[in-house]
């Protein structure tokens, strides 16, 4: 899969989560505060994402690099974050990590999934009929 659709694909998740977030606690400009929100995650999903790369590893296989693009954007995500001055709550720490896991590697296996399920189609069609 292409290196720029896999961070775009991670890319949108983030920046819906930040939205989402703006939606459910803060009020104002929608753009500006998501930006605002979501800036220390987009940092740490390129943060993450360069490193696969330097890998040199295909990106968008669960195993190993949906769970360092995950590892690095939730962790580095929260330190900027905290960083920042924003809070760390322990709700949020625990909805994040259950977000960003469900769409970073959820997204990734459903495309394993299909990849696998229609190699074994292909297989199967090319062996023919069984006696």
């Amino acid at each position: 899969m292409n290196r720029w659709l896999v961070i775009l694909v991670d890319l949108v998740f983030v920046l819906f989560f930040a939205a989402a977030g703006r939606e459910s606690h803060e009020s104002g400009s929608a753009l500006a505060l998501v930006l605002v929100i979501a800036w220390p995650f987009v940092v740490a999903l390129a943060a993450g994402h360069a490193l696969v790369a330097l890998r040199r590893w295909s990106p968008a296989p669960v195993w190993p690099s949906g769970v360092t693009v995950l590892a690095v954007t939730y962790l580095l995500g929260m330190s900027l974050r905290f960083v920042q001055g924003r809070g760390l709550a322990p709700g949020f720490l625990v909805i994040s990590l259950i977000f960003l896991t469900v769409t970073q590697l959820g997204w990734r296996a459903s495309i394993a999934f299909v990849e696998r399920r229609t190699a074994a189609q292909e297989a199967s069609e090319k062996s023919g009929p069984r006696s």
